[in-house]
Parts: structure tokens; sequence; C-alpha cells
């Protein structure tokens, strides 16, 4: 676990490609995109089963190991409309209610706007970005926001290591700029696009188990 400063707040940065706030007690996770899986195969694309259920397993394993009360969902919490299938919601609901007392918030991203807000029944607090909590602007769009850092999602960046052409692997990353930092997505189906940081930018490579600041890039804390 590795943390680093940002906005006058320390996080340490998961493995698991999520960031524990200590000073609030919660979880910061970006692009969930739960119901994705039955989204592509509504549309008759094959791709890999139980999706969702991995990624809440994840979830569940982090909330116990941290203490965490509360989680900021960084946008695209559901992948579609279709996403609202009985079972993506049955074990979304399963989740809920073995941790009914987590305070869930919805930053709303652009996936979102097209799925839909979750049920009423998760008891998600959804809101528009930004929202703002103390010296952060929790968003989903990496854009900057006056008199905050902001911290965002929606790229799922990923850093590639290693020179040569045949000799090279490209990982899921977190990324801090002077203004604006992106979490690696957190879904269990979810691709990357690839960064190419400016000179001074932090990126963190998240590498099996652990999280490794990115050569030519300096750790806080």
């Amino acid at each position: 676990m590795v943390t680093t400063d940002v906005g006058g707040q320390r996080l340490a940065l998961l493995p698991e490609k999520a960031a524990w706030w200590p000073a609030q007690q919660a979880l910061l996770v970006a692009d969930a995109h739960l119901g994705k899986a039955v989204s592509y195969q509504r549309l008759g694309v094959p791709v890999p089963e139980a999706t969702t259920t991995e990624t809440l397993s994840r979830l569940a394993d982090l909330v116990e190991r941290h203490g965490a009360r509360r989680i900021v969902f960084l946008g695209d919490f559901l992948h579609s409309v279709h996403a609202h299938a009985a079972s993506t919601l049955g074990a979304l609901a399963q989740w809920r209610a073995q941790h009914a007392d987590l305070h869930l918030t919805l930053v709303r991203g652009n996936h979102d706007a097209h799925a839909g807000d979750p049920p009423a029944w998760a008891r998600m607090e959804v809101v528009d970005e930004p929202l703002r909590v103390d010296g952060l602007a929790l968003c989903h769009h990496p854009m900057a926001h006056d008199g905050a850092y902001v911290l965002a999602g929606h790229l799922h960046p990923g850093i590639v290591l290693g020179g040569r052409p045949h000799d090279h692997v490209r990982l899921p990353c977190f990324w801090f700029g002077d203004r604006v930092g992106v979490l690696p997505a957190f879904g269990a189906f979810t691709g990357l696009k690839t960064i190419r940081p400016a000179p001074g930018e932090r990126v963190f490579a998240v590498a099996d188990a652990a999280v490794l600041p990115v050569p030519g890039a300096q750790e806080s804390g």
C-alpha cells in the first residue's frame, strides 16, 4: 500500500484499484461498471460471466479490511440500462444487505446518465459532480475545478512499462497531475487507456498485489 498527498489530504492507493481516505473512513472507487457483462451479452457478444459478483466481492473485502464507513463511487456505477437485469440487481441487493450500515454516494458519470440511478432500495446518495469534501472535488470527469483538487475516473488509465516492442506490459495506474488525479477503473471487466504523463506528474502502477511508483515519478508519504 502506497500513500500520497493530494489537496491537503492523505490517500492510500490500494492494489485492488481503489483509494482509502482515512480521514473520512471512506473508500473511493471509480468506474465499477456493474452489469457490463450482461449488457454485452444482451447484444450477443460473448464475454466473461460473473464479473459483477467478482467486483462486489473485492469491494466487500476492502470494506472489511479497512473498516470503511463510506464508499464514494466516482461515476459509472452501472454500465447501461441492461445492468438493471435481475442477475445484476440481485447480486447488488445481496451485497447491500450485507453492508446495510455503509453510507454510499454516487457521483454521476456518463454511463450513469444512460443507465439511470440505482434502485431506491440501494439507499445510495446520488449527486452531480463536483462533490466537494475537505479540499477535494470528487468527480467522474477529470477536469479541473477552482478551489479544490479533483479526484476522478472515466479514463481507465493504464501505463506502458518496458521500451521494447515485444518486451513491455500495460498496467492499470493511478495518475496525479497538479490539479487533477485519476483513479484506475475498479470493475472486473474494464479496459485500459494508455496515458502519457507530463514531466513531474506522479504515476503509480498496479501490478498483481502491489502498487508501484513508476520510475521518474515521486512518491509522497
